[in-house]
């Protein structure tokens, strides 16, 4: 274990001391000796220590460059075990591994950049499954059901193309230094098939992002004066039946799987912006 090593506020560190929590969250992953798992930020070696041994590779990724160089001391012998000194942001997961797809990802991640964390780690190809502790509210808010008040652009980014679990709390008393505010952690686990190709995903980001920007407008006003989309008039009725919405009804009263019907059914204009 690291200690001595001064807790950075630039990079978010707050670190999981619990034991009984350490282990609930590498229970959590369900990773055995055939599994690769990456954990990003293993930090101080909070979840680090229950996941060596245990599993059949373990990628490390440490931005922090004085914890880097202990994971470096400690594991640099171990063939198991890798350190890539690097963040995870400017990182290539794929090309990590030899089969992206059957990929485990664990971490406790910096709660101000949670969502792009998270965006990165579900490009594709897609990890198997993301364990990630986070801020309980941005938990709620991943998992959020369509009409609920924590339901949004993130939700709908993520229950898109994958299914996503809040699976337990942990109080802010858990971490050194105490943060202030609590943590989820969550399992996501990306969709297969996959439900929509890239040229439609990519058309989802810019139908989502438009809608939840004008969250308080209606959907056919949204789909055909918002610049980035752009539907002709005549064409929102039909767009509405393929994708089980009422061109009067608000952006967060469609559920993920309209928002994918409708990213699909947009005509050319909308999917090109």
């Amino acid at each position: 274990m690291s200690r001595g090593h001064r807790p950075k506020a630039s990079l978010g560190q707050n670190f999981l001391v619990d034991g009984n929590l350490q282990r609930k969250v590498v229970e959590a992953v369900g990773a055995g000796p055939e599994d690769v798992v990456l954990e990003v930020g293993p930090g101080r070696e909070a979840l680090t220590r229950h996941l060596q041994g245990r599993v059949g590779r373990l990628i490390l990724v440490e931005l922090d460059d004085e914890l880097a160089g202990r994971l470096e001391v400690r594991y640099g012998d171990r063939q198991d075990v890798e350190v890539v000194h690097a963040d995870i942001l400017e990182t290539r997961v794929a090309e990590l591994v030899t089969d992206p797809e059957r990929l485990l990802v664990v971490g406790n991640i910096p709660y101000n950049i949670t969502t792009p964390i998270l965006f990165h780690l579900l490009a594709r190809p897609r990890p198997l499954a993301l364990v990630l502790m986070v801020q309980d509210e941005v938990a709620d808010r991943i998992v959020a059901e369509a009409g609920s008040s924590a339901y949004g652009a993130l939700t709908v980014g993520v229950q898109s193309v994958a299914r996503a679990r809040k699976l337990f709390r942990v109080g802010r008393k858990a971490f050194r230094p105490v943060p202030g505010v609590d943590s989820a952690v969550i399992r996501v686990e990306p969709i297969r098939p996959e439900p929509l190709d890239a040229d439609e995903e990519r058309a989802l980001r810019r139908l989502v992002r438009a809608c939840f920007q004008w969250r308080r407008k209606q959907l056919r006003k949204i789909l055909r004066d918002h610049p980035d989309l752009s539907v002709p008039r005549e064409e929102i009725q039909a767009l509405a039946q393929q994708a089980g919405f009422r061109p009067t009804d608000r952006p967060e009263t469609l559920s993920p799987e309209g928002f994918v019907r409708l990213a699909r059914a947009l005509p050319s204009e909308g999917r090109e912006g």
